[in-house]
């Protein structure tokens, strides 16, 4: 497994910018298909956003496609989630987590960060 550990949260308005950052331990980073979640209070964790080892495919969920962007850097073990034009149902706790194949279900993702929060104001 792999130890992840979010940063970039914060409070914005409404509109704005954030980018999310994740940094991963070890060597492995780039066998691994990442992917950000988010958890709203009282909700579910719900996925945001995927992309392949090699970066070349990224998937979105419909909430947030066309306003947020992931990338990674293999070189330097670090996945990104670029949020824009926030929303203040964007607001929500942020985890990055790793898989070992393709996929956008939690139940598939198998080691996971603390969480950063994001909180949107209107």
């Amino acid at each position: 497994q792999v130890q992840l550990v979010e940063s970039g949260g914060g409070l914005v308005q409404e509109g704005g910018s954030l980018r999310l950052s994740c940094a991963a331990s070890g060597r492995t980073f780039l066998r691994y298909f990442m992917g950000w979640f988010r958890q709203a209070p009282g909700k579910e964790r719900d996925f945001v956003a995927a992309i392949s080892w090699s970066g070349d495919r990224t998937y979105f969920a419909d909430s947030v496609k066309g306003r947020f962007t992931i990338s990674r850097d293999n070189g330097k073990n670090t996945l990104y989630l670029q949020m824009n034009s926030l929303k203040p149902e964007d607001t929500a706790v942020y985890y990055c987590a790793a898989a070992t194949y393709p996929a956008t279900e939690m139940t598939s993702y198998h080691s996971w960060g603390q969480g950063t929060q994001v909180t949107v104001s209107s």
